[in-house]
């Protein structure tokens, strides 16, 4: 069985092949081609090495699924969800410069650590990254847009720890007090309650970072009787209907 199926993602539109020869998957792979295996009870026992998707019943897939396999399969950013007046997407090597860019103003690293001083070990990061962390998780901390430009404006997202999911975000000078990271975290945590097997949101943040401890009670955290061992505090933000939800803060459930 072999399918082709075009995938409009605009000036990176293709075609995803499915199939459940694997012989003939690994050409298409060679040539270049955008190619998933189908399993089967036929091929389950098979040697799928170098073959890096494979999906079942791809009848039953959505075509954002579909879409989703392709951006993986051609190196695209998935794109994750949209505000008002924000895109969220995942980050790529190419948005390495527009963050000097941003982390440049000492404002924003005045309470988060900066990038690599080299550009080439930030550009080897953030291909880890997404491989590390995008296609392991499904999430991560995201590239923010101002959809009426496309201008990145930031960072934004959920990324795993060991005390859990985290929130984090930075927003560049220019954009800041117009309201654009509440609305980007609130979008995140209700991707956080829809799409993440969580039941609670965890951020760290200095005492003397007035702006973002202010945003975090505006949104829903509280503060924990959690140490961290940078010195920062430890918020928590309870995902609506777990059932750590009216527990008190600071306990872990």
């Amino acid at each position: 069985m072999v399918k082709g199926i075009v995938i409009d993602c605009g000036a990176d539109s293709g075609t995803l092949y499915l199939t459940d020869d694997l012989a003939f998957l690994r050409m298409l792979r060679a040539n270049g081609e955008k190619a998933a295996a189908v399993l089967t009870e036929e091929n389950r026992d098979a040697d799928f090495s170098g073959i890096p998707y494979a999906v079942e019943r791809p009848e039953e897939m959505e075509p954002d699924d579909l879409e989703r396999l392709y951006r993986r399969l051609a190196g695209l950013p998935w794109n994750i969800l949209e505000t008002e007046r924000c895109r969220l997407r995942e980050m790529t090597v190419a948005d390495v410069d527009r963050l000097y860019e941003i982390y440049a103003d000492d404002s924003i690293t005045r309470f988060m650590e900066n990038l690599f001083e080299s550009r080439e070990e930030e550009r080897r990061y953030a291909a880890d990254y997404r491989r590390c962390v995008y296609e392991f998780y499904g999430y991560g901390i995201w590239i923010v847009e101002e959809k009426a430009t496309g201008t990145v404006i930031g960072r934004a997202g959920l990324e795993p720890g060991e005390r859990g999911v985290e929130l984090g975000y930075v927003i560049a000078r220019p954009w800041q007090g117009q309201g654009i990271a509440s609305e980007v975290c609130r979008a995140v945590l209700a991707f956080a309650e829809r799409e993440i097997d969580c039941r609670r949101v965890i951020s760290r943040v200095q005492s003397q970072n007035d702006a973002s401890v202010a945003l975090l009670k505006k949104l829903g955290f509280r503060l924990t009787a959690e140490t961290d061992p940078s010195g920062m505090a430890v918020y928590e933000y309870v995902v609506k209907g777990s059932d750590c939800e009216g527990h008190q803060a600071g306990n872990i459930c």
